[in-house]
């Protein structure tokens, strides 16, 4: 019997995206709640900025690529927020710009092939002073991360992509500046688990044909079988379909 087709979704991002499967990251939270229905693929690359990725774009995501994904999850911003080092070096990307690279990534993801889907994630908080206590990185802040996460759910508005807005989705805990970063900056397990939690709902939500939501894709090779394990009543139990008990909250 042949299998389904699986969906390939890839994480395009920085280092939000880099480290997302450490930690009980958010991309391990979804490759474990996409198992056996869709590759979960990770392109990330720490420290990187938005004008960065526009230069490897068609590198990473060739336009003539034999499979092309499903649905691309973006995130760049927190970088390009930092503010901009008198030498001219760094990160730091104007407001202007990474809004123009944002639309452009935008743009080549969509037309990769009819059915690709994506899903832009907005800059999220920061903890200033555990960032500056952990990482002792200067420059950023939480109203420049605030900044760039506003411009990032306007183009999409715009655009006609769906966007996650991190900056205020993680402040909706009272608790987020102590539970949600390891160093300031970089998710914790709790932050994680509300980030999966987000981009799951948006997944759910979104009115794409065909649905990439978990529960709407087929198990692969998920049919009864004579090898499944067998109950003490003599029936064979297809653990394929059991529920996880390790979905976010």
């Amino acid at each position: 019997m042949v299998g389904p087709c699986r969906p390939l979704v890839v994480l395009f991002g920085s280092s939000i995206v880099q480290f997302s499967f450490s930690n009980e990251g958010w991309g391990a939270i979804l490759a474990h709640t996409y198992a056996r229905k869709a590759d979960i693929v990770l392109r990330g690359y720490a420290g990187w900025n938005s004008r960065r990725a526009l230069e490897v774009l068609t590198k990473v995501f060739p336009q003539d690529g034999v499979v092309q994904p499903s649905l691309v999850i973006v995130y760049f911003g927190g970088n390009d927020s930092i503010e901009p080092h008198p030498s001219g070096l760094g990160p730091h990307v104007p407001l202007p710009e990474y809004v123009e690279n944002m639309k452009k990534i935008a743009m080549h993801l969509k037309g990769l092939s009819e059915k690709t889907r994506v899903l832009f994630l907005s800059t999220p908080p920061v903890n200033e002073k555990q960032m500056h206590e952990t990482l002792g990185i200067t420059g950023r802040t939480n109203e420049g991360s605030w900044v760039y996460s506003q411009a990032c759910v306007k183009l999409c508005q715009e655009g006609g992509v769906i966007c996650v807005d991190l900056w205020t989705a993680i402040q909706q805990r009272d608790d987020w500046m102590t539970t949600c970063f390891t160093d300031g900056i970089h998710f914790s397990s709790e932050g994680s688990k509300l980030v999966a939690k987000e981009i799951l709902k948006a997944m759910e939500d979104a009115d794409w044909e065909p649905s990439l939501c978990s529960t709407s894709l087929p198990i692969e090779f998920g049919e009864d079988s004579v090898y499944d394990l067998v109950n003490r009543d003599g029936k064979t139990l297809n653990v394929s379909n059991l529920k996880s008990n390790h979905h976010p909250k």
